[in-house]
């Protein structure tokens, strides 16, 4: 059987501008493609209206531009695949996979983020109701191109989890696995942030009979403070007139090797280069970094 040719994608949210650690996951996802003269997809993961900063999608896509980030093929927003996830999530309740959760958050306040199965077989009905996936009591491991082996057993470390929310609004794990699949990914490239997603995705690939991607998760960004640069934090937008300065320092984050001389041209002419430097061996395995450290 032949391997099928590299497909990769980055997949911002536009609840706010990228910052620095986006550049990061960015340029990791982007160099892996284009080293292998793989496709590079771009997806707006628009699922949550009601967190979508104005003008944001237009600024995410002036700032890849800037940053030389060129992306192939047209650009997919989840917001137009409702009708794909309404059928998905209908088919898995009609096989009993999943289940109406009427749980508030004030229920759930003391269970540390895991589900304790409260409506796991209470027969709500569907109406205000948050939509959940039942899965096993099972041990799910993956190797991470960076961060190795991980583990996690589903049921006691996450317990069954939300795939349409109360709202009406389609959940983050159902729309990246369905949508994964439909555009041919074979690598995601992302931040460490989304590293204890990875094996309930991994599940609900294997339940629908999905290909399953490798999986690269990138350090995050940390501020002096701790918290990772983030839309929530309000770290500051990219500078347009600072692309290629930026980019070497997203170099250095991702332990490549920088061309000789304190500027190398345009973001175009350093990105041709860093492609063909790339080795995804040299990422810190390490779930953070610290920005200050590579000022």
């Amino acid at each position: 059987m032949n391997t099928p040719a590299y497909i990769g994608r980055f997949a911002p949210t536009p609840s706010g501008y990228l910052h620095f650690g986006s550049l990061v996951a960015a340029l990791a996802s982007y160099l892996d493609a284009r080293a292998v003269n793989g496709r590079w997809l771009l997806r707006m993961e628009d699922l949550d209206p009601p967190r979508e900063v104005a003008g944001a999608q237009a600024a995410i896509l002036r700032t890849l531009e800037c940053y030389g980030l060129e992306w192939d093929g047209e650009l997919v927003r989840q917001s137009t695949r409702h009708g794909e996830y309404a059928a998905l999530v209908e088919r898995l309740l009609s096989q009993g996979l999943a289940y109406a959760c009427t749980c508030s958050r004030k229920q759930l306040a003391g269970s540390q983020g895991i589900y304790p199965g409260t409506c796991r077989n209470a027969g709500h009905g569907f109406a205000d109701a948050a939509i959940r996936l039942r899965v096993p009591e099972l041990n799910y491991h993956f190797v991470d191109r960076v961060q190795g082996d991980y583990r996690q057993h589903l049921g006691r470390e996450g317990g069954d989890f939300v795939i349409r929310r109360r709202d009406g609004l389609y959940a983050y794990q159902l729309a990246v696995v369905l949508d994964d699949a439909w555009q041919g990914v074979t690598d995601v490239v992302r931040g460490a942030d989304l590293l204890d997603s990875t094996p309930r995705q991994l599940y609900l690939q294997e339940l629908l009979g999905l290909p399953q991607p490798r999986y690269l998760h990138v350090p995050l960004i940390t501020q002096p403070d701790g918290h990772k640069l983030g839309k929530s934090y309000r770290s500051p937008p990219l500078p347009a007139d600072q692309a290629t300065v930026l980019l070497m320092r997203a170099l250095r984050a991702l332990g490549q090797s920088l061309p000789e001389g304190a500027d190398y041209g345009t973001p175009s002419e350093l990105l041709h280069w860093a492609s063909q430097h790339w080795d995804a061996s040299r990422i810190a395995r390490s779930l953070t970094l610290a920005e200050a450290q590579l000022l």
